[in-house]
């Protein structure tokens, strides 16, 4: 294979969620951006409406090793003469049975870092409102047992928490995969200080397919845009809504679990407005004229799609200073950090904000700039072609000494 060929055949390798979610979009968005450079991109998917059918202990079982889908991939490789397997999320149908499949094609293995389930079994490092991180470092994550981390369920913490005790234990996470993307500097960072090998770790954000155009920001209100549950720091938005001297507007655009907080917050104060989920064109034209974004998280987050988004429209981001948000968010120049769930700091941050035209204004222009340096869809397929020429001279290096497992019998389904 030349390495500097123009044209590579890809398999994106994905397992979708029920409710639909931001690595959901990124698979599309990947997908649409490298047909459009006249990449082959073909798809092996699962979805997780299809579990229904299948028993707990089948389930389980595939979740840590499926050697079912393992040949099946192996199958489409071979038959698509497939030089990168991109991988994205593999829970609970495809499982890290894909990495040995796509090893003994001799296809590269990239594997995008969604989240930080390989560390921890919930994937998040967030446990009762606040962040945890009890099963970093651990080779098994007990704790995630004990406190039935992944959703509330004990039975599924453990088979997440054996899934990975085993594949760390033959080295899967290691050995098989040559080159993993980290959505922010504090992810890659993050996943080095707890054993992922260093110079497989490669730094992408995410990014949008179109740029949407520069916002005037006339509306004369904040937005908070993105799921309504505590993690995302909702109940932060609320209490400060409500103490908050000065009535700044307030659009709430998204669902989730906290809808009707959000609603008695509207109900409380005439200026706030809950817009439950807006599509487009509507929600573009809603961040262009917001004045600011409140991105409120209190788990460490990935890279939030909204701030490319933000940034493309020329919108200013007031965020909790933690996890990628403290990188992304360029103190002073493209909008404010302040203290996790703080109140008075995040209304105090507000005010200030929103009622300084000339900062405003400045911040807006800084927030368009990091758009088109950094988070164009351009700028994006240069890096991720980077990526895969690396993950393809490792595979070839690698190849010379390295002789994959298939996994055996042990868990196959």
């Amino acid at each position: 294979m030349d390495l500097e060929s123009p044209r590579l055949k890809i398999i994106q390798c994905h397992n979708y969620y029920q409710v639909p979610g931001g690595e959901d979009a990124v698979v599309e968005d990947e997908r649409a951006l490298l047909t459009s450079h006249g990449h082959r991109v073909t798809q092996f998917t699962r979805h997780n409406d299809d579990v229904k059918n299948i028993s707990s202990v089948r389930l389980a079982a595939r979740t840590i090793w499926s050697r079912s889908a393992g040949r099946a991939l192996e199958e489409l490789i071979r038959q698509e003469q497939a030089q990168v397997v991109h991988l994205h999320n593999t829970m609970p149908q495809i499982s890290p049975s894909a990495y040995y499949a796509a090893r003994r094609a001799g296809a590269a293995v990239v594997q995008t870092l969604h989240n930080y389930r390989l560390l921890c079994p919930k994937g998040t490092f967030f446990r009762n409102n606040t962040i945890c991180e009890k099963c970093a470092g651990k080779s098994v994550a007990w704790p995630s047992v004990v406190h039935a981390c992944y959703r509330d369920s004990r039975a599924g913490s453990a088979v997440l928490t054996v899934m990975g005790a085993t594949h760390r234990l033959l080295g899967t996470y290691s050995r098989m995969v040559d080159a993993y993307i980290a959505a922010s500097a504090f992810t890659r960072d993050k996943m080095v200080a707890n054993g992922l090998p260093e110079e497989l770790l490669h730094e992408k954000p995410n990014f949008i397919m179109s740029d949407p155009g520069v916002g005037r920001g006339d509306g004369g209100y904040a937005l908070y845009l993105g799921r309504l549950s505590p993690e995302k720091g909702l109940d932060t938005v609320i209490a400060t809504w409500d103490r908050m001297k000065q009535a700044v507007p307030l659009k709430i655009v998204g669902s989730g679990p906290m809808q009707a907080q959000a609603d008695a917050l509207a109900a409380r104060h005439e200026h706030v407005q809950c817009l439950g989920w807006v599509g487009q064109p509507e929600l573009g034209e809603v961040i262009r004229k917001a004045s600011v974004l409140v991105l409120p998280s209190m788990n460490y987050e990935g890279f939030p799609k909204v701030i490319v988004e933000a940034y493309a429209a020329g919108l200013p981001i007031i965020a909790s200073r933690l996890g990628s948000m403290q990188t992304a968010v360029i103190e002073g120049r493209t909008g404010l950090l302040y203290n996790p769930g703080d109140a008075e700091h995040l209304a105090s941050c507000v005010t200030s904000l929103v009622g300084d035209a000339n900062r405003l204004a400045s911040m807006r222009q800084d927030a368009r700039l990091q758009y088109e340096t950094h988070y164009t869809a351009q700028a994006n397929y240069e890096q991720l072609i980077q990526i895969y020429k690396l993950a393809l001279n490792h595979r070839r290096l690698s190849a010379r000494t390295n002789t994959p497992l298939d996994g055996g019998e042990a868990g196959a389904v």
